[in-house]
């Protein structure tokens, strides 16, 4: 599927990114203001969440990452496509040894992510509290980082409702893949998309 992707017809693909990058603004914004009730801020965490290992499941958020990527001059494209390479290494060990992996995300340069306007939606709204809503079921909580709970987990907690931004990412993939024929699925880490690039 991913030589299909690179095929794609790059002005209709660019009609796609530019709906993700919209919903990705409403994200930040919906995130800035929960995080801003807090007072929370990424900065300075031991527990860097660029060290956790995230599955990504779209196209859209494939090809935002890949057009961040290509923009970048080519010694810091080999540079960041070395450490993938590394990272995907770590990830196979560790699941060839059954023991966790810490790898810190190939993008993450002195605690700054290189695509930081094209990062996945999981890098956006993660370390804030957060609920789903699923038709006719219990909605889904979850807590903040350990940063946050460390320091926020006793205040009242007011959550960051993912729901609309999922539903909203999912029509416009789904739109994405029947416009373009794809019907596989994708399950990739930042590092084994760009060593895909």
């Amino acid at each position: 599927m991913l030589e299909r992707i690179a095929h794609l017809d790059p002005e209709k693909r660019a009609e796609y990114l530019d709906a993700l990058n919209n919903l990705f603004e409403k994200m930040d914004c919906a995130y800035e203001q929960i995080a801003g009730r807090y007072g929370f801020g990424c900065t300075g965490c031991e527990d860097n969440c660029c060290r956790s290992l995230f599955y990504h499941h779209t196209v859209l958020e494939y090809l935002l990452l890949k057009t961040g990527f290509q923009a970048l001059d080519p010694t810091e494209r080999a540079e960041i496509h070395h450490k993938a390479l590394q990272v995907r290494a770590a990830h196979t060990r560790a699941e060839r040894t059954g023991k966790p992996v810490v790898a810190m995300c190939p993008l993450n340069q002195a605690g700054l992510c290189r695509l930081y306007h094209q990062r996945p939606m999981i890098c956006r709204l993660h370390g804030i509290p957060h609920e789903l809503h699923k038709a006719g079921q219990v909605p889904v909580t979850g807590p903040g980082c350990g940063e946050f709970e460390k320091n926020y987990g006793k205040m009242a907690v007011v959550r960051l409702d993912r729901t609309p931004f999922y539903m909203q990412l999912a029509n416009l993939e789904r739109r994405l893949r029947n416009a373009f024929g794809l019907q596989e699925k994708l399950k990739m880490t930042v590092a084994h998309m760009i060593t895909s690039f």
